[in-house]
């Protein structure tokens, strides 16, 4: 029995032994990121924001109701051209013969009712006379509406072919600057396809989307602060309209805001921020973070955060309205929560952190 309870003993001697020998500490050897962190920044908004377009007030895409190739484009973009002046010039071969029938038609119908006028004028003083049967006087009647018929319509074909030509030789609609170029010399200019873009850049509009919860408060006639992202300036602007509407519109209410006279750089597609001065029913504290420490992959957005064992986490957002260079947070991420704002190198989820 002895003998038993030590070669027990031994054998779980050994086995603790083996197994202190089978530990091995686990060495992290994965690169560190140094980065750079902050947190959410908030503000009581007592305003309504939106982001929108800058565009001409007046602009138009020319284009043709005539197919044909183009035979001459005499203005490029930039150029400066003035109402009624030419804009596109295109192969009209066909209809100008069609004119000239036309011209045929009317000289024709022409003498065909001038004759027919004297023999009506004439029966109808022999018919006054007791000289002319009524037959005769019926029959000279009938004639002459016809060929006043036939006169009137071929000069309406004439109208008609004049009308076709309108559309060879396009003209511009109003004074303004080309803006853009769709055709080249030789092309085959179809109906409805756009060939030349031209606004007047006298006065500019900016296009705001508005969501539905906040449409209700906005009136025309509201001045209004439009921030223009690319310049950082501001300038001052009037509501001018206000839809009632979503219709393709994807859910929100287009506003559409004239800009005062303003010596700041305006150009048409330049996005802006429209502050509408109106103060809410209660305040909203907003989460902002700034736009640069954004990462996109396709559609989703997000930001990389820090995690409790200090490495990156990337936390896809939900986002709201932008606020110059920042953009306002709607779910993803707390106001006490630490977001990277840059680093040294790529970072992926699971890098490890050097806070700077």
């Amino acid at each position: 029995m002895k003998n038993i309870i030590q070669l027990l003993a031994i054998a779980t001697l050994v086995f603790v032994v083996s197994c202190g020998k089978d530990k091995t500490e686990t060495v992290d050897n994965r690169p560190t990121v140094a980065v750079k962190v902050s947190t959410p920044s908030s503000e009581n908004s007592k305003f309504i924001t939106a982001s929108g377009k800058i565009e001409a007030v007046q602009n138009a895409n020319i284009s043709t109701r005539m197919m044909g190739y183009v035979n001459n484009i005499p203005v490029k973009v930039g150029d400066k051209v003035y109402k009624g002046q030419l804009l596109v010039s295109i192969n009209s071969a066909d209809i100008s013969a069609q004119k000239a029938q036309a011209n045929a038609s009317i000289t024709e119908a022409t003498a065909a009712f001038n004759s027919a006028e004297k023999d009506y004028n004439r029966y109808k003083s022999l018919f006054e006379d007791n000289s002319a049967s009524q037959k005769e006087m019926d029959d000279i009647t009938a004639n002459y509406q016809m060929a006043k018929a036939r006169l009137e319509a071929a000069k309406q074909m004439k109208n008609q072919v004049n009308a076709q030509l309108s559309y060879s030789n396009i003209t511009a609609p109003f004074s303004g600057i080309v803006t853009g170029k769709f055709v080249n010399k030789g092309d085959m200019a179809n109906p409805g396809m756009p060939l030349v873009s031209i606004e007047n850049p006298d006065k500019f509009q900016v296009i705001a989307m508005v969501p539905e919860s906040e449409i209700t408060n906005i009136k025309n006639g509201t001045p209004v602060d439009v921030l223009i992202k690319s310049t950082n300036e501001i300038v001052k602007g009037k509501v001018t309209e206000v839809s009632t509407s979503t219709k393709n519109t994807g859910g929100q209410y287009l506003v559409k805001v004239i800009l005062d006279k303003t010596d700041v750089k305006l150009l048409s597609g330049m996005y802006t921020s429209v502050q509408f001065p109106i103060e809410k029913t209660s305040e909203t504290t907003s989460v902002l973070i700034p736009a640069s420490a954004l990462v996109k992959r396709g559609e989703l957005v997000g930001v990389y955060v820090v995690s409790q064992n200090n490495t990156a986490l990337l936390r896809w957002l939900r986002l709201g309205r932008e606020f110059g260079d920042q953009v306002e947070v709607l779910s993803g991420l707390s106001a006490n929560e630490e977001y990277i704002i840059s680093a040294e190198s790529k970072l992926f989820n699971g890098a490890k952190l050097q806070i700077q």
